[in-house]
């Protein structure tokens, strides 16, 4: 029997997305990441509570640095979580080369024996169609057999009239239009090149937007190519808006077919330091009760 408002198979929580960029953690507020830390341990426990036998990932870093996992681990935060996730975009935003992905995987695994995950990989099409289609051909043969979850990002992309989730937003030149260009499907919904030479046994991560109009569409996408893992979000900014309930059992609901790691991340402008997504909570307990009430809904008791 589904839990209430049931849903997708949770696979996974992960607590963060990049919490050591400045588009996704004010840490200019949170000198040391103290904040960080104690928010994300007070929500491990509670989740370990809730549901022991779905794991938990430490929020896909951005940079890959393994100075940030040592810290996680001279905090604690690595006692209380299953996973370290790393995301990586040589192509686009990285001052590193495609060809250096193995060795940026072996800098966390020195530093660290928790299982990698890379949660997002991927490659735009802002500057060719050819070159994200060998990207992703590419990033498929140095990757395959290194992790045991790798997630390309993304399925679609981001609509031309849609605001891209980034602190800085058009400052940031075509580093922040490179965005909208992520997804195998254009934003006119046709596929590129590159949907063609997808490799299944990848996963997917797809951001949804609040009420998206396009989370049936990218379902039927995602079957045609027969993905069975998902990475998406639950955002608590958005679970603070009316009828978000609605909202996120629908979106579970149409996810049901894929096993689904689910990220938790962006702070209710009320409840942070400050009035943005990026800010530390005045509270941190506030997210482990959100993390809570996720996990109450949509995951299964049991595997």
């Amino acid at each position: 029997m589904r839990e209430p408002g049931g849903a997708a198979m949770i696979e996974a929580i992960k607590i963060w997305n990049e919490p050591n960029n400045l588009s996704h953690w004010d840490f200019e507020m949170d000198p040391g990441w103290k904040d960080f830390s104690k928010m994300t341990i007070l929500a491990a426990k509670a989740m370990r509570e809730a549901a022991p036998h779905v794991p938990l990932v430490l929020g896909g870093i951005s940079p890959i640095d393994p100075h940030f996992v040592l810290l996680m681990q001279a905090e604690g935060v690595l006692d209380h979580v299953d996973v370290v996730a790393i995301h990586g975009f040589p192509l686009d935003w990285n001052h590193w080369k495609l060809e250096e992905w193995p060795a940026k995987i072996k800098e966390i695994q020195k530093v660290t024996n928790l299982p990698i995950w890379i949660t997002e990989v991927g490659a735009s099409s802002f500057g060719s169609e050819e070159v994200q289609t060998l990207g992703l051909e590419r990033t498929t043969e140095l990757l395959r057999g290194r992790a045991d979850r790798i997630f390309w990002y993304s399925l679609l992309d981001l609509p031309p009239s849609w605001p891209a989730t980034t602190r800085h937003k058009e400052v940031e030149g075509s580093s922040y239009y490179r965005h909208f260009y992520m997804g195998l499907i254009r934003a006119d919904g046709t596929p590129k090149p590159a949907f063609e030479r997808f490799n299944p046994e990848l996963g997917l991560c797809q951001w949804f937007h609040f009420e998206d109009p396009r989370l049936d569409e990218a379902v039927g996408w995602m079957k045609q190519l027969g993905i069975r893992k998902l990475r998406t979000g639950i955002s608590w900014a958005d679970w603070h808006r009316p009828n978000a309930i609605e909202w996120f059992d629908r979106q579970m609901a149409a996810l049901q077919d894929f096993d689904v790691t689910v990220t938790l991340c962006f702070t209710p402008p009320s409840r942070g330091k400050r009035a943005c997504h990026t800010s530390p909570p005045l509270v941190p307990a506030e997210f482990a009760e959100f993390a809570v009430q996720v996990l109450k809904r949509y995951a299964p008791k049991r595997r």
